[in-house]
């Protein structure tokens, strides 16, 4: 395959390398995957994360599979097995048919490289596009809020929710971002900020919990946010905490959007009841551990909740900003998400 370079994924020397988002931002660190075991792993441990690069991994990695001469029979059960490590986010499963098709054709070897990297131009593009669409509802002089990682580092482009920041930015409306650490293994504090400072974007991180006094306080005109998961419905899930900011967002009457390319949009899935929710380990609650080191804060057998997800209801959105255009709360009430998206 031919030389790749983004934020977080390289193609190089005929092997896959992966940014280990959980070394950032103490260290910038390259990790080689030569295997289905090795992604699983990596996209277990969050190594790998962000729905459209989950995704993308997978299918680079299939690429290279194929073109080291694994089977059809043990490519099919490598997707299998890809499919099933992260069960909410549905951008990993659409590569996922896509990569299954290119290895149904008589060159799968070739075409399952040409599809892989045409999946990684698409997001590309597709970020742009949201970015443009988005950076339209920026209002000058805006202080926006946004959760979780949404950019470079989740995509293979500028990202979805951090790409309309950027793109507003350089328009020059947007005068700071509030930085949810997003608890809780803190990819706001770890790797929003740390994204926004290389971009130059003015930016405070606050942890999860203050975002309803700034709102009270009237110092956010909009929250912007990504999605792992849209409903036919209109339902998004995304990192836990999103909901809240929704309902915080509703309360006090600010705008809430959600930016996603149009693979999140799970026609397939009713509502949002319908979304799988991973539960995580009980390690991520009870202490923190990074490459830092670890430390251990509750006791040791504390019974533990730690959903990954959780779901945003349609009613609470703004607008879903997708690479297509605006989906606007009308639409979606009047039942035809689907149909915007033609």
């Amino acid at each position: 395959m031919q030389m790749l370079n983004t934020t977080s994924l390289n193609l190089k020397e005929n092997r896959l390398w992966i940014l280990d988002q959980q070394a950032l931002p103490q260290e910038k660190c390259w990790l080689p995957c030569d295997s289905v075991d090795e992604l699983v792993g990596h996209i277990r441990a969050l190594r790998v994360r962000g729905a459209p690069l989950i995704g993308l991994s997978a299918s680079l990695l299939l690429a290279l599979l194929a073109e080291r001469g694994l089977s059809p029979a043990e490519l099919e059960q490598a997707l299998l097995t890809l499919r099933a490590s992260r069960p909410t986010a549905v951008n990993l499963m659409n590569n996922l048919d896509r990569m299954k098709q290119a290895l149904a054709q008589p060159d799968w070897v070739t075409a399952m490289a040409t599809e892989a990297l045409r999946l990684v131009e698409e997001d590309r593009a597709l970020c742009d596009r949201i970015a443009d669409h988005g950076a339209e509802r920026v209002l000058p002089g805006s202080r926006l809020l946004t959760h979780c990682n949404t950019g470079g580092l989740a995509t293979a482009g500028i990202g979805t929710a951090i790409g309309v920041l950027l793109r507003a930015h350089q328009q020059g409306k947007v005068t700071q971002v509030w930085v949810d650490e997003t608890r809780p293994l803190l990819q706001g504090g770890r790797l929003t900020a740390w994204e926004l400072g290389e971009l130059g974007i003015p930016y405070q991180l606050i942890c999860d919990s203050m975002a309803a006094s700034l709102m009270a306080a009237g110092k956010v005109d909009a929250v912007w946010v990504g999605a792992d998961r849209i409903a036919a419905n209109g339902d998004v899930a995304n990192k836990i905490g999103t909901y809240s900011l929704a309902v915080l967002a509703h309360y006090h009457r600010i705008p809430f959007y959600v930016a996603a390319p149009h693979t999140t949009h799970d026609q397939h899935c009713p509502n949002g009841a319908a979304i799988p929710i991973e539960q995580r380990a009980v390690a991520e609650v009870t202490g923190v551990a990074g490459s830092f080191g670890s430390c251990q804060w509750a006791p040791i057998d504390a019974p533990v909740y730690n959903p990954a997800f959780d779901v945003t209801p349609a009613a609470l959105i703004s607008g879903w900003v997708l690479d297509c255009g605006v989906i606007s709360p009308q639409q979606v009430a009047d039942g035809i998400f689907q149909q915007a998206l033609r």
